[in-house]
This record gives structure tokens, C-alpha cells and sequence, in this order.
């Protein structure tokens, strides 16, 4: 077998495998987040062919996000139940045929099939919930590290494809605009059946930084799929799970299903092009790897509370300021370094909540749950923003109404106790 060879083959180089199935993994959730943010290029060229407006195009889009968000609590246990490779595998080419098939599309039923359904469940396969596992599985040392790379990859992905996608949209069309991203799947599929394992031991490994004379790990147990909504009615009952859902559902709100969708279309009122538009939210991209990781590193050192204060406060008063930012090369360059930095650095230190307060065996799954709160924010923000562009003809009042969400979670996350000091 090619991952048994490849395996040996590093292992008399000391390299551990594990490097090996991080990389293919951050492949994999880089390649199906491009997927959700490939169609914030698409609002206009497919309003133009087909005469749908904004709000139509936007509820499909909305259902993608909700779909994304519910599937997370349920990956980890379709990923125990069937393996890693089959459950990313499958994932990438559901992606890559709902992408390839929209190119036939006609009808506005097919668009929320396609980039609704099946997008939403495809990536919803291998969302957040993907990185978790990987690193909980596959590492002992460096497991940060792995979370806020992988993390990172999902913003990054929804971001950097996006120039490529406006200037294929300029010069041959939208449907070669979806080509890339399909072809990045099919290839990254391929990656995962060859090289990727659901454990280390079944490589003859224990986890990277394991100790020499650990046992290796044992399986996970086969879960019902009942425990997640087990999980869920035991977290209820807990303040904290109210104040990181109702925060993340806010993050969501104010992200990806605001900007990351409706940003071309709001760079497009105000006279820019897509393509110098899709630069921007590619340098956010840039901007939130280096941004991710920075918080891990700093949720380690740092109350995570004080962190997301900052982080939503700051987020809040960039969006009030964006519409305001006359749209100029130097204003959204400043925007997009700002913002991207903050995209999605609210992960680490909300992981880093959820854990402290549900303790390490639920966290991943109270997390799912968690997530699912900020995909359903981003949901409301894809279909609000499209409706106020189509009864007001502008994005301001969902900038506005973002904005001024951001700064009520900076004050609300106070609500979360302190932890309690160490005994003497």
C-alpha cells in the first residue's frame, strides 16, 4: 500500500506520518470552504442570465450555511462510523458534483439544490469539526498548532480562490469560473484515498509526541446518533453554552455571511470591478492565516474572554466604518488587513471556552453545536444583507445592523464566569 510504503519511507527520514495526513487535511477543508466562497463572485453574473435577483440567490445561499452548520455535530460520528478517508472522500466529490453540475442549471429550484443542498451537506461533512478529530487522532504534541492551521484553511480557502473565479467570469464566463475549485476537489480526493489512514495504528504508529512505550490509542467507540442531541440538552442548561452560541452566532452574522458573500456586490455599487473586489477578500485571506494562528497563540496566555472582547469590538467598529471608506485602494486595503486579521480569530479562544467549561470529553461535540450557531448567524446575514440590497438598494443597513451585533457580543462574553484560581 502506498501510505504503508510512504510511511516507512519517512519514518527513516524521522518524519512522522502525521505531517503527512495534516497536510492532505488542510487540502481537503482549503478545497471544500473554496467551495462556500465561490458564489459571493456569482451574485451578479447569474442575477444578469437569468434574471434572478438577490434575495432569490441569497436564500439559496442561506440554506447552504444552515446546512453547514447542523451537519457539524454529526461529522465526527458519521467520521467514527465510517472512516476519515471515506467520509472525506465522499465529501470532496459530492462538492465537486454539485459545483460541476450548477454549469446545466436553469431554474432557481436547481440553484437551491446544488449550491444549497448539496454544497451544504458536502462541506458540511468536513467543516471545523474535520481539524479537531485529525489532531486529536493523529497528535499528541503541537495538537494547537494543527487546530489553528487547519482552522486558518477554511477562511483562507473561502477567500483566495476568488480573484481567479472574477477574471474567468470576465474573460470566459461563470461556468469556467467554476472549473478550478471542481478540478482542486477531484485532485484532493484522490490525495485522500491514497494517503489518508483513520488512526495511526493502522500504520504500525502511535501519535506524533506520543511517549515510546504508550499504548497506541484505541479506536473511538461507535456513538448513537442520538448523542449529539444528548449532548446538546445537557449544554443547554449551561449559561456558557448560550453566551459562545449566541457570540458565534453573531461572528457568523458578521463574516461570511455578509462579507464573504456580498462583498463583490457591495464593492460593485460603488463602482468597483469584481475582480479588484475578489483581490480584497483574497488578501483578508492572507491576512486571516497569520490572524488564527496569532490567537492560538494567544489563548494560551491570554483570558479568552478579554481576546474575543477586542476581537468582536474592533470587528464592529471596521463594519460601521466600511461604508464610509469611500472604497478607495487605500481604504479597503487598511479594511481588509484589519478585518482579516480578526476573520476568524475567534476560534481558538471560543474552542478554548467550550472546553473549559464542558471539559475535553464533550467539547468537540458541544462545539459542533456551537458552530452550527454561526453558520445559522451566517444564514441570516446571506438572505437579510441580499433583501435589504433588493427593497433599499444598498448593503448599508445590514453593515450597520452587523456592526452594532458585534459590539453587543464584546459585552456579553463578560458573562461568562472567570475561571477559578488554582488551589495553593
Amino acid at each position: 500500500m502506498l501510505a504503508s510504503r510512504f510511511s516507512q519511507c519517512l519514518h527513516q527520514r524521522h518524519w512522522h506520518y502525521a505531517w503527512v495526513i495534516a497536510a492532505v487535511t488542510f487540502l481537503t477543508m482549503l478545497s471544500a470552504s473554496a467551495a462556500l466562497g465561490l458564489p459571493g463572485a456569482f451574485l451578479r453574473p447569474l442575477g444578469e442570465e437569468f434574471g434572478w435577483n438577490t434575495e432569490q440567490i441569497s436564500s439559496a445561499l442561506a440554506l447552504r450555511f444552515i446546512l453547514f452548520g447542523l451537519m457539524g455535530p454529526f461529522s465526527a460520528l458519521l467520521m467514527d462510523r465510517f472512516g476519515l478517508r471515506t467520509i472525506m472522500t465522499s465529501a470532496l466529490v459530492l462538492v465537486a458534483a454539485g459545483l460541476a453540475l450548477s454549469t446545466r442549471m436553469t431554474e432557481i429550484w436547481q440553484l437551491v439544490l446544488l449550491w444549497g443542498v448539496v454544497l451544504g451537506l458536502g462541506s458540511g461533512l468536513i467543516a471545523l469539526v474535520l481539524g479537531a478529530v485529525v489532531a486529536n487522532r493523529w497528535f499528541e504534541k503541537r495538537r494547537g498548532l494543527v487546530i489553528g492551521l487547519l482552522t486558518a484553511s477554511v477562511a483562507s480557502g473561502q477567500l483566495l480562490f476568488l480573484p481567479l473565479a472574477a477574471w474567468l467570469i470576465e474573460v470566459l464566463g461563470w461556468r469556467w469560473a467554476l472549473m478550478p475549485v471542481v478540478l482542486c476537489c477531484v485532485l484532493v480526493a484522490v490525495l485522500v484515498f491514497l494517503l489518508v489512514r483513520d488512526h495511526p495504528g493502522q500504520l504500525g504508529l502511535r501519535a506524533y509526541g506520543a511517549a515510546a512505550d504508550s499504548p497506541p490509542a484505541a479506536a473511538p467507540l461507535s456513538l448513537s446518533f442520538m448523542e449529539p442531541l444528548r449532548v446538546l440538552r445537557g449544554a443547554l442548561r449551561n449559561r456558557a453554552f448560550w453566551v459562545l452560541f449566541g457570540t458565534f452566532f453573531i461572528c457568523g452574522l458578521s463574516t461570511n455571511g455578509l462579507i464573504q458573500t456580498h462583498f463583490i456586490a457591495l464593492c460593485g455599487d460603488f463602482g468597483l470591478a469584481a475582480l479588484p473586489a475578489a483581490s480584497v477578500l483574497a488578501m483578508m485571506g492572507a491576512f486571516d492565516l497569520v490572524g488564527t494562528i496569532l490567537s492560538g497563540w494567544l489563548s494560551d496566555r491570554f483570558d479568552a474572554r478579554k481576546l474575543l472582547f477586542w476581537y468582536y469590538g474592533l470587528r464592529g467598529l471596521s463594519l460601521f466604518w466600511l461604508p464610509h471608506s469611500e472604497f478607495s485602494l487605500y481604504g479597503l486595503s487598511l479594511f481588509a488587513m484589519f478585518y482579516g486579521l480578526d476573520w476568524i480569530a475567534t476560534v481558538p479562544p471560543t474552542i478554548k471556552l467550550a472546553g473549559r467549561a464542558f471539559g475535553p470529553q464533550k467539547a468537540g461535540m458541544v462545539f459542533g453545536w456551537i458552530f452550527a450557531g454561526h453558520q445559522l448567524g451566517g444564514a441570516l446575514a446571506a438572505y437579510g444583507a441580499g433583501l435589504s440590497r433588493t427593497l433599499l438598494l444598498t448593503y448599508t443597513p445590514a453593515l450597520y445592523a452587523a456592526g452594532a451585533a458585534c459590539l453587543l457580543a464584546a459585552v456579553v462574553v463578560f458573562l461568562i464566569r472567570r475561571p477559578a484560581p488554582a488551589a495553593a
